[in-house]
């Protein structure tokens, strides 16, 4: 879901004030083509809701079920999804493009 950049923020600010676990993943680098730009950032709470976009399909999907395990765990990491992988065509991300994405626990 595409929103502004400022809203997302809002929204993981707003999520973590009433008391949800909340991560923020951002893209740190792009590769050829890919969807969104760096800088681009998804918030995702602890039940799966997200607001936001750092790809599409299912690298989105992929990125809100890693960042769950990140609320979990307390601990960022990094992503990375690429052609050259053997997970980019089960993610969607196919087209000759990668992205490294940051997910981060939001205190």
């Amino acid at each position: 879901m595409f929103a502004r950049e400022d809203d997302v923020l809002a929204a993981a600010e707003r999520w973590r004030r009433d008391g949800r676990g909340v991560a923020l993943a951002t893209v740190l680098e792009t590769w050829g083509s890919a969807p969104r730009p760096v800088g681009s950032h998804l918030v995702i709470d602890e039940t799966g809701n997200f607001l936001g976009s750092v790809s599409g399909g299912c690298v989105e999907g992929a990125v809100v079920n890693e960042a769950i395990d990140v609320i979990a765990s307390g601990q960022p990491r990094t992503l990375e999804f690429g052609v050259a992988d053997e997970a980019a065509w089960t993610v969607g991300l196919s087209c000759g493009g990668r992205i490294c994405v940051y997910v981060e626990p939001v205190m």
